[in-house]
This record gives structure tokens, sequence and C-alpha cells, in this order.
């Protein structure tokens, strides 16, 4: 939904690690400034964004794959699928990103599509977590297969089902307003210059339709599943929406369909924010959702393991491996469960099967 005209592949006109520090922000408790320059330094921060903040600048790298960090999580345990009577066994995938051939890969070896990329899980349950598109390759054949998955695993009596991401907000703004200004909070900006800025592919812009807008417009927020508060983004902006699922869900799409900038920019600006579960108050914030929408634990995505756990940038002691993401992260006292294993910086893209064993 942007016109990327001239843009070439992120990963050829991104930084690698080599050439990339963690912006202050990373290190920081709750939502981060407007400004990513290597350098500068946060703010005080507050559980909500300061008055300035803008998404305009690059929200995070993308690090080509074969640049390297060491990041260590303990896998967490996963258990044997059962027969049961009643739903399938359920399974949620982190951020994708673009990254066709690693999400095919990914569902192969959970046992959900089969060699030909059909759906063969019977009645299983799949929830994507948002942020089907930018920086990777190939945005449209993610949400192609999804699409696809999502008719297939109804015939079969399980599901195939997908959240609202801050980068669908971003393509969906893009698309339908280009270059128009938006009030930022901190100036003009545009959505088009935001998505260029944070990995938009021309790619994905020539072959977008139709029938891609309406199936992204038209996503939920946030869901409750088997106790599972499912939300893409690590923050407390849901509560800015409504106080249950069925509300939040219903003021994000009318929202988009009143197709008004200034209004989409906000609803992306405060999908944007991040971290509000890490670090001291954490927890509080996790329970503040829970208590408000229900479920016992929250699963996300949207904010990268090794940036929760703060252990991204260096530029010593670099090599081949990647980051060594095995699994999801808990955290915030066992309350929550980070999705996002770092495809985009040559992590891992994560199919898990829920509940996890902790």
């Amino acid at each position: 939904m942007t016109q990327g005209a001239g843009q070439g592949p992120e990963m050829e006109r991104t930084a690698t690690l080599r050439d990339f520090r963690v912006p202050a922000y990373v290190h920081e408790t709750g939502p981060y400034a407007h400004s990513t320059h290597p350098g500068d330094v946060a703010p005080p921060q507050d559980e909500a964004y300061p008055e300035g903040y803008t998404p305009t600048q690059r929200d995070l790298p993308v690090i080509n794959r074969g640049d390297t960090l060491q990041v260590t999580v303990d896998p967490a345990a996963v258990p044997d699928p059962q027969s049961v009577d009643g739903p399938g066994p359920l399974f949620v995938v982190g951020d994708v990103h673009g990254y066709l051939d690693e999400l095919v890969a990914a569902l192969q070896e959970k046992g959900l599509i089969d060699s030909a990329g059909n759906w063969c899980a019977g009645t299983a349950r799949l929830w994507f977590l948002g942020d089907f598109t930018d920086r990777g390759p190939d945005g449209i054949g993610v949400i192609d297969l999804v699409m696809r998955l999502s008719a297939e695993a109804a015939a079969a009596g399980g599901y195939c089902k997908a959240l609202m991401g801050n980068h669908e907000l971003l393509l969906i703004g893009a698309k339908r307003f280009g270059d128009t200004p938006v009030n930022s909070g901190a100036g003009t900006a545009t959505f088009q210059a935001a998505w260029l800025l944070n990995g938009g592919q021309k790619t994905d812009m020539d072959r977008l339709q139709d029938h891609h807008l309406q199936w992204m417009s038209r996503l939920d927020a946030m869901e409750q599943v088997d106790g599972h508060l499912l939300v893409h983004s690590d923050t407390t902006a849901y509560l800015d929406y409504g106080d249950s699922i069925e509300a939040v869900n219903d003021t994000v799409r009318e929202t988009l369909t009143r197709n008004d900038a200034d209004e989409v920019w906000d609803l992306f600006r405060k999908f944007t924010r991040r971290f509000s579960f890490r670090d001291e108050g954490g927890p509080d914030h996790v329970r503040s959702l829970l208590d408000t929408y229900g479920g016992t634990r929250i699963v996300h995505g949207h904010s990268p393991i090794p940036y929760l756990l703060g252990e991204v940038g260096s530029e010593e002691g670099e090599d081949s491996t990647g980051p060594q993401i095995e699994g999801p992260h808990v955290y915030a006292d066992r309350l929550a469960i980070a999705m996002d294993g770092g495809v985009t910086m040559a992590g891992k893209l994560l199919v898990q099967q829920l509940p996890l064993d902790i």
C-alpha cells in the first residue's frame, strides 16, 4: 500500500550488523523515543509515548542474514499433540515479514502443511500474530498462503486465522494515503515515507490487490483462545480502543472504514509501541490487559526476542551463527510469551504449539 518506485530489496539497502548500534530505546523500559539514530539518548520514559513520538524513523533494522549476534534462549517445552474430542491443537506463528520460504519450512516442520504446501493438520487451530509483509522478499506471497490455508483448514474442520499487526496498518495506509501529510505529533509525516523507511518492498506494492487490502482491513486486533490473550504488539495501547475484545476489534475496523488518514496514522502509531511488558512494571502492564480482556497469559509478536533481552548490537565477537533463538521467550512473571524470533535479523521464524509447559 505504498508507492515504492525505485526501492530495491530491503536486504540491500539496510545496514548490516557491523554498521548498526542498538538505539538507546532498546535498553529503556516502556516506549522508546522517536529518534533511533545511533548515539541518541532516550528521554525519561512513561507508559505513554513522549508527546513528540512519531514512527517515521526506522523502527527496527533488518540485519542481513549471515551477519551475526549471539543470543541464547532456553526453548520452552512443547507438549506432544494429543488426540481429544473437540478442538484440535492450538499453534501460533510469530512475525513473518515476507520470509515465505522460512514460513513454509516452519509449518511443514510442525506438521501443519504437507510437502506441496497444503493444509494437512485436520482440526488443528493456527493463529498468525500479524506482520506478514515488509523487510523480507515476499510479503504478498505470505498473505496469499495464509488466505489459502484459512480456506483449507476450515474445510478440514480446523482453522487458520490472523491478527492485525502494525505493518498491516502501515501497508494499508501507504496504499490508501500515499504522500498525504498526516499529523504525526512531531511535524509532517506520510505513510509512504514511513512504509519505505520500515522495510516496504516495491514488489509487494506492485502485486497488492483489492482482495489483499480487504482481507487485511478485516483482521481482528486481539483474541482470546484457551486462556491465551493473543495480540500483535507488546503494548497497553489496546486499552485505548475498548474494554472488551469485541469493542477493540470493532473500533479498529471502524477506524479503517472511515478512511481518515490522521486516524489511521494514530492507530498505526499506537500499535508500533513496544516493550511495555519488559522490565519494572511490565508484569503489571500485562495484568492490566488480562484483567480487562480475560485470559491467564499474553502471547505477542512485534518485538524480536533479541531486543527484549537487550543483547543485540555488539560489533565485537561476531560469528556466522546468527541469533540463537530456539523457542518463545517467557517473561513478565511468566505472564507473557514473546513469539517474534527475529527472522529479519537472521533469527528464527517461530511456530509454537500452546500451551507451553511452564
